[in-house]
């Protein structure tokens, strides 16, 4: 297990905007080897392309990409309470079950939510 340092001292002013941009990249870089966000962005890559071959409209691109941005937004999430669970359980334990599905469930929503848009942007543009 890692040795625990000494929290930094808190940022103030502009400094702050520095920082804050500083750890959503360092966030990001770490998000980004998680195979989960990989499949996620890899989908997305694949929901543009048919967007693009169907001629979606701007608002359909639009929001494909809140949506997409509210997943990312969700397993990141998710990964940030499965870290804290697996420090603060190192045997197994129900809440940590229950955190992890509860997170699970959460990234879920909102995969079935990209996949409805997905499917009704198909619906209006290659008809039924």
């Amino acid at each position: 297990m890692p040795q625990n340092k000494p929290k930094p001292a808190p940022v103030k002013g502009i400094k702050h905007v520095f920082a804050a941009t500083r750890y959503s990249i360092a966030g990001l870089r770490r998000l980004s080897g998680e195979t989960a966000f990989q499949h996620e962005v890899l989908l997305f890559g694949v929901l543009l392309a048919v967007f693009i071959f169907i001629g979606a409209s701007l608002s359909e691109f639009l929001i494909a990409t809140v949506l997409f941005f509210l997943l990312a937004a969700f397993e990141t999430l998710n990964t940030a309470i499965e870290e804290i669970v697996d420090h603060l359980a190192s045997d197994w334990a129900e809440f940590a079950r229950n955190a992890k599905d509860y997170g699970s469930l959460a990234v879920m929503f909102m995969l079935l939510s990209n996949g409805a848009f997905f499917v009704f942007v198909l619906w209006e543009h290659l008809g039924a």
